[in-house]
């Protein structure tokens, strides 16, 4: 078992959330790493319940605030629903990830995994207007 350390990012570069946790295997599906990931955050939250969530996904009642997203009222959040939102936000290119910089494509591909791996969640901005 090792720690890994994934960031999310603008476009531009600016990491915005930093997450680690631990991983027990050196391969893995992008499926499995957004799953995992989902969860360590969802889990996370769940034992502290802080107010203010921070993750890949927002549950569907976040408010936004000038401090954060905040739930409308404080809750246990499930990471098997948050884990299916956020891998259809994948298929829908809501986001992409850079794994050492080299960007993966599919959820089904299997990437390595080492304690020095550059993980990146790249966040697009949604553009407003019409």
């Amino acid at each position: 078992m090792f720690i890994i350390s994934i960031q999310d990012q603008f476009p531009i570069g600016k990491v915005i959330h930093e997450l680690k946790f631990e991983v027990g295997t050196e391969k893995m599906t992008v499926s499995d790493l957004i799953r995992k990931r989902v969860h360590e955050e969802v889990m996370l939250y769940n034992l502290s319940q802080p107010g203010y969530f921070q993750g890949l996904v927002q549950p569907s009642d976040i408010e936004v605030t000038l401090n954060g997203n905040k739930l409308r009222q404080k809750r246990n959040l499930d990471w098997e629903v948050q884990a299916g939102i956020a891998l259809q936000a994948f298929q829908q290119n809501g986001f992409f990830i850079l794994i050492d910089n080299c960007q993966v494509n599919d959820l089904d591909e299997l990437i390595e995994i080492k304690e020095d791996t550059q993980i990146a969640f790249i966040k697009l901005i949604p553009l407003i207007g019409g």
